[in-house]
């Protein structure tokens, strides 16, 4: 295949990504359900994963699809399940509230828009990973040495997220009584 092919499907492949990360968030946002909230968050999260994926770092987008996608998106459901009783009406939104929210997002959209307008992306093109790097050795090491911080990043949040849980389905238990 030649070049101009090749760099034809990664730019296919970037603005999938991109339009599956942005209409998961939209869903993640905009309907009232909450479960189709979380469906959206995962939506959003597996995006977020393949542009991990198409910046060169299999691991973390792998990681990403693992405890963001696997993990904490489950949990969630489980407390959702756990926790909310079906026949309870959701409150309206209010105006002033869905204003600010618009306002911040607005600006947090030009901010981050700012910064990837003027970054120079390259694609990880090339980039072939070879079956003896994925050994348990070397997975090992890498997650104690260069990997150390994302991974404990992430070990957190989804520490937070199985500790929310549980309290969310305790704390509705003791109201419903």
């Amino acid at each position: 295949m030649d070049t101009s092919g090749l760099n034809f499907i990664l730019q296919a492949a970037f603005w999938v990504t991109v339009a599956l990360t942005i209409s998961g968030a939209a869903i993640a946002v905009f309907p009232r359900n909450i479960l189709y909230n979380v469906l959206g968050l995962a939506l959003a999260l597996i995006g977020v994963s393949g542009f991990y994926l198409y910046l060169g770092s299999l691991f973390v987008a792998l990681m990403q699809l693992l405890i963001y996608v696997g993990a904490i998106c489950i949990a969630i459901v489980f407390a959702i399940m756990l926790s909310r009783p079906l026949h309870v009406d959701i409150p309206p939104r209010s105006a002033g509230k869905v204003w600010l929210g618009i306002l911040a997002a607005t600006v947090f959209f030009i901010g981050a828009a700012g910064v990837a307008l003027k970054t120079n992306w390259q694609a990880a093109a090339g980039h072939v990973y070879k079956a003896s790097q994925w050994s348990v050795q070397n997975i090992g090491n890498a997650l104690l040495t260069r990997y150390e911080l994302v991974f404990e990043v992430i070990s957190l949040v989804l520490l937070v997220a199985i500790i929310g849980a549980v309290i969310t389905a305790g704390f509705s238990r003791r109201i419903s009584s």
